[in-house]
């Protein structure tokens, strides 16, 4: 028996692990309390590491298909097979023929961190698309426009504030996203028991509220109706004190303009919360020592995400807690560096999608729009693709359009250890290795860390024989596009380590590898420091509270039409904490004990409807129809469903034994690609129409269950 130290890889939480191995298997998985950051805690996904890293149906090798079967090849096999299939089209219609998918995956790997931007350059594609536009894009988008960079993004520092809002936000089942603290539920547990508040604003009751001080139903969707309120209430009552950011910003007075319309009278109808309750947050934002104002997936992904993220910081601006201990900061990690307070500002739309117009955004294009350019003929049209850790059949708005069109490909690879959803489409399948066999930086996360952090966790079991390291895969693809050919034996892991060596030592730390590999417990460079105004990289070195774009999209929301009271119902998702989007279901410890996949639903709704608890229910939006089991519970607020997002393991060809004995609905099936926040082309995959029935029952009594039909073109 060993023991190796390694860091979770499976959310945004950063976990120090501590493996027990034999030979060369995971046996035991503990916190590890000697981790400078996490201290000992440890979720079921971490502890359910050993159970993933010896999956039975994990790709063990590369598979290619040949005479419509995805068969067991060697190494050079696959790669050649894959220079076959691109270069002819690349060569035929040119890069823009050529499109890549990247699954959030990429950002816990030291491949994709390291040479997911070399990928993209090498293929030189503009259909260039992520998991960025079905997430966290808006905020991303506002930061941009804000702070002149989109990887500015603010954090609540949670161990020091006294007061934190949070809005579409479950960190209790998601470990916090876009902020990086494990044992976040301990840390909110710490915030009340030194006397502070904890307000979570969300249309179901989740764990996070059940655990807050106050929760407040919102109507799904509308949170930035709420906000605008916030920020109008801020003004008229005199409660906007910038204190130290006053020489920092700049729009001050256009946003109170800007907000002039919405009066908490008027913006209650719309969000569902009553005036009285808007001016209790405005006094209790306000009248706080140190407050932050957070908001997530809930913000992000739904009609208005980038005026909602936007607004989160104009309160945190607005109120004085922006870069001050407390309120929300901006980390400083050790692959950072120090700007010069200006720069040239954040633009959008460089070039734009060839059938729909969607603007660029961050260098890439809405997914949501992938399916149009596979899909629709012509010059430009998109023939082959490359995933790399994705399964955007499941995670994409219409999904069963996207997955007829990946039929349609001429070629596709996906670098994905499992044949999904989403990979049984594919050519060529190059499995990176299991957690185990790969070394760990968080390089993405540690920009998102409530403390300032640096960890480097070597690989705990050496690469089993017939394996490949993840980043050796991915620069052999860079190979490929480059001209390079199938064959160039390249280094890729050492040259990942050189590159991570090279950047610490540049960094404000001026760390080493060397150091690192000597810390296995990480090293802790303390708490978060104000960075204004070296942080911009707007023209004018000033924070821009009221960019043009926002504004425009405010005005075009101050003259929509009132909200009038109907039965309709809406679709939200919600998050687990024994699952990652799809990456847990075929782990039977986390998959043991009651279905997770359920329609929640309030009871009023319930009653109305004729829905009784563990009936079958049809939910049908614009584009799709699932029939799933309904749970009824007053824990939603009523004119809302809840399904959660990353089932539907049900699809012919999938490999995951354990995700297909309780394979779930895809939510999205019912979410609608025609749908996006205009600014950020984020899907919106919240607040989705839809209608709700009993599914009928036959003769004898049994519920008719439907395949999931697909209505959208």
């Amino acid at each position: 028996m060993q023991t190796a130290y390694t860091t979770c890889p499976l959310c945004e939480a950063t976990c120090g692990l501590e493996l027990t191995i034999d030979g060369e298997r995971v046996v035991s998985v503990r916190g590890d309390q000697h981790d400078v950051f996490s201290a000992g805690f440890i979720c079921p996904k971490g502890a359910a590491f050993g159970d993933l890293d010896a999956d039975p149906d994990r790709l063990r090798g590369p598979r290619v298909r040949r005479d419509g079967v995805l068969v067991p090849a060697s190494w050079d096999e696959a790669f050649a097979a894959v220079e076959a299939g691109l270069l002819p089209i690349l060569q035929a219609h040119g890069r823009d023929s050529v499109a890549l998918y990247q699954g959030n995956p990429n950002v816990h790997t030291l491949a994709g961190v390291m040479f997911g931007g070399q990928l993209r350059k090498a293929l030189g594609s503009r259909n260039l698309y992520s998991a960025s536009t079905l997430d966290q894009m808006p905020k991303q988008v506002a930061c941009g426009y804000m702070y002149g960079s989109p990887f500015s993004i603010a954090v609540p520092d949670v161990d020091r504030t006294d007061y934190l809002l949070m809005l579409g936000a479950d960190p209790y089942s998601s470990n916090g996203s876009l902020w990086t603290a494990p044992d976040l539920p301990g840390r909110l547990r710490a915030l009340r028991e030194r006397g502070g508040r904890l307000v979570v604003v969300d249309p179901r009751r989740s764990r996070t509220a059940r655990h807050a001080d106050r929760h407040i139903a919102i109507r799904p969707g509308a949170d930035v109706y709420l906000l605008l309120g916030l920020a109008h209430e801020l003004f008229a009552r005199g409660l906007v004190a910038l204190g130290r950011l006053e020489e920092h910003v700049t729009g001050v007075a256009a946003v109170r303009a800007l907000v002039e319309p919405f009066r908490p009278e008027v913006v209650a109808n719309r969000c569902g919360v009553d005036a009285a309750t808007i001016a209790d947050l405005a006094t209790e934002l306000s009248g706080a020592d140190r407050a932050a104002v957070y908001g997530r997936i809930g913000t992000t992904t739904v009609p208005h995400g980038t005026v909602t993220s936007w607004l989160v910081d104009v309160l945190n601006v607005l109120t004085g807690n922006l870069d001050r201990p407390g309120g929300v900061m901006f980390p400083l990690p050790a692959l950072g560096h120090r700007g010069k307070g200006s720069g040239p500002g954040f633009v959008t739309g460089r070039w734009h999608s060839r059938v729909r117009g969607l603007p660029e955004v961050i260098g890439e294009l809405p997914a949501v729009t992938l399916a149009d350019e596979i899909a629709e003929p012509g010059p430009g049209q998109v023939r082959a693709l490359i995933t790399t850790a994705g399964n955007p059949v499941l995670s994409v708005p219409n999904s069963d359009r996207l997955d007829r069109a990946l039929a349609g490909l001429e070629f596709m690879v996906s670098v994905d250890p499992y044949v999904n959803e989403t990979t049984r489409h594919a050519d060529v399948i190059l499995p990176p290795p299991p957690p185990s066999q790969k070394s760990h930086y968080d390089a993405a996360f540690y920009t998102l860390s409530v403390r300032n952090i640096a960890k480097y966790s070597p690989r705990p079991v050496p690469l089993a024989p017939g394996l490949l390291d993840e980043c050796d895969i991915v620069v052999r693809l860079i190979a490929i596009l480059s001209g390079q050919g199938s064959t160039v034996d390249v280094g890729g892991v050492e040259v990942a380590e050189r590159l991570l060596d090279d950047r610490l030592r540049r960094g404000p730390y001026e760390l080493s590898l060397e150091q690192l590999r000597a810390r296995p417990h990480g090293i802790d460079l303390g708490p978060l420091t104000p960075r204004l105004p070296e942080i911009l990289r707007t023209p004018s070195g000033r924070v821009e509270l009221c960019p043009a774009p926002i504004a425009a999209e405010v005005n075009r929301l101050a003259a929509s039409g009132p909200v009038g009271p109907d039965e309709s119902l809406v679709l939200i998702g919600r998050r687990h904490l024994r699952t990652n989007n799809s990456w847990m279901h075929n782990v039977p410890s986390l998959m043991r004990g009651r279905d997770l996949c359920t329609m929640l639903i309030n009871p009023a709704d319930a009653a109305r409807l004729g829905l009784a608890p563990g009936a079958a229910a049809r939910v049908t939006s614009r584009v799709g129809q699932v029939d799933v089991t309904v749970e009824i519970t007053d824990d939603i607020a009523a004119g809302a469903v809840s399904i959660p997002h990353g089932f539907g393991h049900d699809r012919p060809g999938v490999e995951l034994t354990v995700a297909g004995r309780q394979p779930g609905v895809n939510s999205n099936r019912l979410t609608d690609d025609q749908a996006v926040d205009p600014l950020s082309g984020t899907a919106v995959l919240n607040a989705v129409p839809v209608t709700v029935a009993p599914v009928p029952v036959s003769g004898n009594g049994a519920a008719v269950r439907t395949e999931a039909v697909g209505a959208g073109a």
